[in-house]
């Protein structure tokens, strides 16, 4: 009886853990608006695309743990006003791991696009590296502070462009940690080093436990990531 009780103990606790999370700030939640060339809908999906032109490339973006995923809503937008679908997906429990293949649906909605590329802030990377790990038909992989986890090993893909994205002033996913795992990647992968990044600073959701102290604006922070992921979707495009 303890042992159950135990049990039922830990678990009540999980989920009041995991069902408590981050964000969105108030910025986060001006992106959310249509306009600017930008069109946004907030239905099964937050997905973000351009008012005007044909889209033949998307990003599926898996959101990092217990972060409320209209908290990457103004990075969503900056990419897709460079001509291209976003489409932030919600996650299980707040833990993008717990349904790695929550993008399947995404692509299955859009048959107009024809170039894929997944990605993930955090716990939500290593979601994205083992959705694309199972899917040959991805052909880019952007990991936002992240990395791939467990048995996923990439190495021998040499038909996927992949960038690792990384800030030096992170503490959550250090770079002693994402380096590590390197050599689970092609060999070549892209790597973006940002000089006085943090972990937080990939979303607009507040104080993140733990992190590091930035040393560069969010701005800046941000301007050098979305620069780095759509550099991925411009490969995979062929443009």
């Amino acid at each position: 009886m303890v042992m159950i009780a135990v049990c039922m103990l830990v678990t009540v606790f999980f989920f009041a853990w995991a069902n408590t999370s981050m964000g969105p700030s108030t910025e986060a939640m001006a992106a959310l608006q249509s306009g600017n060339g930008v069109q946004v809908t907030t239905n099964q999906w937050l997905a973000f695309q351009p008012e005007s032109g044909a889209v033949n490339t998307g990003f599926i973006l898996y959101p990092g743990g217990r972060i409320e995923p209209r908290s990457y809503a103004p990075l969503a937008r900056d990419i897709a006003a460079q001509g291209y679908l976003v489409v932030i997906v919600p996650a299980t429990l707040n833990l993008a791991i717990l349904n790695p293949d929550a993008a399947r649906e995404v692509m299955e909605a859009y048959p107009q696009i024809t170039h894929w590329a997944v990605g993930g802030h955090s716990i939500g990377g290593a979601a994205a590296a083992e959705f694309v790990r199972d899917n040959p038909d991805v052909q880019g992989l952007v990991f936002w502070a992240s990395f791939p986890q467990g048995t996923v090993d990439l190495s021998e893909r040499d038909d996927l462009v992949v960038a690792s994205i990384y800030g030096t002033n992170d503490l959550v996913a250090t770079v002693q940690t994402i380096e590590a795992f390197h050599p689970m990647l092609p060999p070549d992968t892209t790597f973006v080093i940002i000089e006085g990044g943090n972990h937080e600073q990939f979303g607009w959701y507040g104080i993140q436990p733990g992190d590091g102290v930035p040393t560069i604006s969010r701005e800046e922070q941000q301007r050098q990531i979305v620069e780095a992921t759509v550099a991925v979707l411009r490969e995979i495009s062929g443009q």
